[in-house]
């Protein structure tokens, strides 16, 4: 368990995380919803090692969190002017967003559907590793299957703290529903809301008449 500043995030532990991200572990730490998983995307074997943990469904793509939108500008393709709409309005904060992946991100990775869903959390701690690695960071919520997420580390290390080496402490995170999700991917200016969470679906609307 490494306790971690949820606003100022010090610099030498963040790196800390980063390396053992690198090195093909894999991380509990605290987004601006849930605990999350952590692991480099592009780290096939890592990957893996979430879909073990959780026993997640391998047809089911990964969320990543990304430090800013310069990120997934540098992960996607064919972003359209939703996205920057959406992402002016909503980001930083609980707004996934499904695109299509660009060449950098291996297949695997997109679960094999060519699409990825990003956001950049409201999370200091998130972007500060997301940042260090140069990556995103994978986002999947920190618990097992038919267990309820989990808002502080305590939870993380009662549920899976003995299938992970590292747990960042960065105290409760601020919300207790999960993500909207919009999906973008078919492009032509069109939209689907996939699950309705922190952002109302009203609002998703009202920002896309602009």
């Amino acid at each position: 368990m490494l306790r971690v500043h949820p606003d100022e995030p010090e610099p030498e532990r963040i790196e800390y995380v980063v390396s053992c991200l690198r090195s093909g572990k894999v991380v509990g730490m605290p987004t601006d919803t849930f605990y999350g998983l952590a692991v480099d995307p592009v780290n096939l074997r890592a990957v893996e090692k979430i879909y073990e943990i959780k026993t997640r469904l391998k047809h089911k793509p990964l969320s990543l969190l990304i430090a800013d939108v310069a990120q997934a500008y540098e992960l996607a393709r064919d972003l359209g002017s939703l996205f920057d709409c959406l992402t002016e309005r909503f980001w930083p904060g609980p707004l996934t967003l499904i695109v299509r992946a660009g060449s950098r991100l291996p297949l695997r990775s997109t679960a094999n559907t060519g699409n990825v869903a990003l956001r950049v959390p409201d999370s200091a701690i998130a972007r500060g590793v997301a940042r260090g690695l140069g990556l995103p960071i994978t986002a999947t919520s920190a618990n097992l299957q038919g267990l309820p997420e989990c808002n502080y580390a305590a939870c993380v290390r009662q549920q899976i703290g003995d299938r992970i080496p590292l747990i960042v402490d960065g105290g409760p995170t601020g919300r207790r529903v999960p993500t909207t999700i919009v999906d973008l991917s078919a492009g032509s200016g069109s939209w689907q809301i996939l699950r309705e969470g922190a952002i109302p679906t009203h609002e998703i609307a009202l920002a896309l008449q602009r």
